[in-house]
């Protein structure tokens, strides 16, 4: 394990960087008084270079003040941006079929419509947390109904992946991935363990469809019966996004007192993609990889973004406080050092986004439609909760 003065400098990083950089950056900067919501496309210095607002980044922040109220204090000004929150979801952000948009104008007129539906998972669980802080059953209704929309247009073929012919007919893990995580904080706020049979379901999908024994990888896109497609898309490894997986089936796994075999599935999706995502000129977490080692036709595959080192922070922090083992230490202390070494902006607050692959800036912008307050505070909230627990087992 990790000593007591390692546990505690860490607790010290991610706590004051949460609360003391990134969160007063965008409350400083992101708040549109005038039409509502959040407008997170600002350049370097905070100052605004898009109006447009997206959906997803709205649901993410709502939520990201709501669980700030709920775990860690009750401030008035988290609990009331948070309602600035569901206020502009609710007003501006569905459609008259009941699905979302993916943006939305500063006015909260309608821009664009995706045919995927993350937007309504997003808003599920801002809705819940935002239920958990008020205890208003008004939110609950409303995270219940994007959720449901959620389930249904991602289980159901043909909805929301891309149109294909019978001759190439492809999913993702996006659907199950997302899933577990949006039906654990379900769950978790509203008090509702009936969300647990979906969590299963999804694990299973994984497990069944995403798991390539034969390549040691967790695959990004399979055929609709998870058969192995050779071809671009097929090969196609998102690293980042297997191992923000594989901490959502640990964290399962810490709900369910430390089941073993969860914790074996999510620390072999993470070993796997450690070890394919890691890379070993540079440091860091690579965005794309061809399972067969082959090239990847999309020209980002080797810049390093910010969120897939989120993620890995949080997942190899989680395996080592379920396993004990020293090498999920030492891959936490490689990722750290990586990161914050290249992505944070100790002169102007909160995080560049994308670094080409040695470490040097790509592009100086804080946010866009992409990039907002999710993945950055969400990492510092889940790495420190994984430390206090840490640092409560040398009390016992």
């Amino acid at each position: 394990m990790m000593t007591i003065n390692q546990i505690e400098d860490y607790i010290k990083i991610y706590r004051d960087d949460l609360l003391e950089d990134i969160i007063p950056f965008w409350i400083k900067n992101s708040i549109d008084n005038e039409y509502g919501g959040f407008m997170f496309c600002v350049d370097r210095d905070g100052s605004v270079i898009d109006t447009d607002k997206g959906v997803w980044q709205t649901g993410r922040f709502t939520w990201t003040l709501g669980t700030l109220y709920n775990e860690v204090e009750q401030k008035d000004e988290w609990l009331k941006l948070a309602k600035h929150g569901v206020d502009f979801l609710e007003k501006y952000c569905f459609d008259e079929d009941g699905r979302m948009f993916f943006t939305v104008t500063k006015e909260g007129n309608p821009i664009r419509k995706r045919r995927y539906c993350f937007s309504e998972s997003f808003a599920a669980i801002a809705f819940a947390a935002y239920y958990k802080a008020t205890g208003e059953e008004h939110y609950a209704e409303r995270a219940r109904e994007c959720f449901d929309i959620f389930f249904r247009y991602g289980t159901t073929p043909g909805l929301t992946e891309p149109k294909f012919t019978e001759h190439r007919q492809m999913k993702g893990m996006g659907i199950p991935m997302i899933g577990i995580v949006t039906a654990q904080e379900l769950r978790k706020n509203l008090q509702d363990d009936s969300y647990t049979q979906y969590i299963d379901q999804w694990i299973d999908e994984i497990k069944k469809n995403f798991i390539n024994e034969e390549f040691q990888a967790v695959m990004e896109t399979v055929g609709t019966n998870g058969e192995f497609l050779d071809h671009f898309d097929g090969r196609l490894l998102n690293p980042g996004h297997a191992i923000e997986g594989s901490w959502f089936i640990l964290q399962e796994a810490r709900e369910r007192n430390n089941d073993q075999e969860l914790i074996a599935l999510g620390t072999k999706m993470l070993d796997w993609m450690w070890e394919i995502g890691w890379d070993k000129e540079y440091g860091g977490i690579l965005y794309f990889r061809d399972v067969k080692g082959l090239p990847v036709q999309e020209y980002w595959q080797d810049m390093k973004f910010w969120w897939p080192q989120n993620e890995t922070i949080i997942a190899t922090l989680m395996a080592h406080e379920l396993t004990g083992d020293e090498k999920y230490a030492k891959w936490h202390d490689m990722i750290h050092e990586w990161t914050f070494k290249h992505f944070p902006d100790r002169e102007m607050g909160e995080w560049y986004g994308y670094l080409h692959r040695d470490g040097r800036i790509s592009v100086p912008l804080k946010g866009n439609i992409w990039k907002g307050p999710f993945h950055i505070p969400r990492m510092y909230l889940m790495a420190w909760k994984s430390l206090e627990r840490m640092k409560e087992s040398f009390k016992k």
